[in-house]
């Protein structure tokens, strides 16, 4: 639970003057600040992993995530930021609900990602920290449903139970498929599911950033600045040490000392158990 004091600190920094209402504009409202204030990014991670620190992964409790976020402008990779989202909503009134997902680069993966919906009046909307899409997207049980923008729309459909959205990473603007698994995680599930990814992550080796900038959703990836601003594919350069600290500083909002200790890419590896890291032809 988030301290009466640092939820006000929180809503003061998205812009609120009073607490939004546990209502369909109030999760509309706070959910559009979060996609461009709260970036989705792998930086504490990145420091926290080549630093060989002790203890939890960065922003396992919420109150960690938000104070760093109020202090520096980092975010977090999916278990902490949607388990930070999922506490805020909470102590808002909203009946919120964390959720575990797969986003499928490959087939018949396990469950991947951390996700956040809120129920309202008998409606399930996605507002997920990761994938930062602007609007909350309703999940019907009978229909597809969407968020219209170029840069960064989804769309949501019922396959066997469960919901597929299709979604615009920065690396791969043609798409990608997020398949929810279940609701109701706990925060201690979130908790053991990050810690899982310490081994092999595609987070742990290079930096990720994702955050909406009015129209255009931009950040990093792989080595490039990544911008998408419409329909079209997305614009790349790549990241010179000059130009990264740049968008993490001007761009992001991330502070000079954090990103001035942010460790540099290391190439990423096949994953454990993988045919490539296998050696196999």
């Amino acid at each position: 639970m988030l301290t009466p004091a640092l939820r006000e600190r929180v809503l003061e920094r998205l812009g609120f003057s009073a607490a939004p209402a546990p209502d369909r504009p109030g999760l509309a409202s706070l959910y559009a600040r979060w996609c461009e204030r709260v970036p989705f990014d792998n930086v504490r991670k990145l420091m926290h992993l080549r630093g060989g620190e002790a203890g939890p992964l960065p922003g396992d409790e919420p109150r960690d995530f938000f104070e760093t976020w109020l202090a520096h402008g980092t975010g977090g990779t999916c278990w902490a930021g949607n388990g930070a989202l999922a506490a805020l909503l909470e102590g808002l009134g909203f009946a919120a609900e964390r959720g575990t997902a797969t986003m499928l680069v490959a087939p018949d993966l396990p469950p991947n990602h951390g996700t956040t919906c809120v129920r309202l009046d008998g409606t399930l909307w996605m507002v997920d920290a990761s994938i930062l899409h602007g609007e909350p997207l309703r999940l019907d049980s009978a229909a597809e449903t969407g968020v219209a923008h170029g840069a960064w729309g989804v769309r949501a459909r019922p396959e066997n139970g469960r919901w597929l959205v299709r979604w615009r990473p920065l690396h791969k603007p043609d798409g990608l498929d997020c398949r929810i698994e279940a609701l109701g995680a706990s925060a201690a599930e979130f908790r053991t599911r990050h810690e899982e990814t310490r081994g092999w992550s595609p987070f742990n080796y290079g930096l990720y950033l994702r955050v909406l900038r009015g129209d255009r959703a931009i950040g990093a990836a792989f080595g490039q600045r990544v911008e998408i601003a419409g329909p079209g594919a997305a614009a790349l350069r790549p990241l010179d040490p000059h130009e990264r600290r740049r968008l993490l500083v001007e761009e992001a909002g991330i502070s000079e000392e954090i990103a001035s200790r942010l460790p540099e890419d290391l190439p990423l590896p096949a994953p454990p158990g993988s045919r490539a890291a296998r050696g196999d032809r």
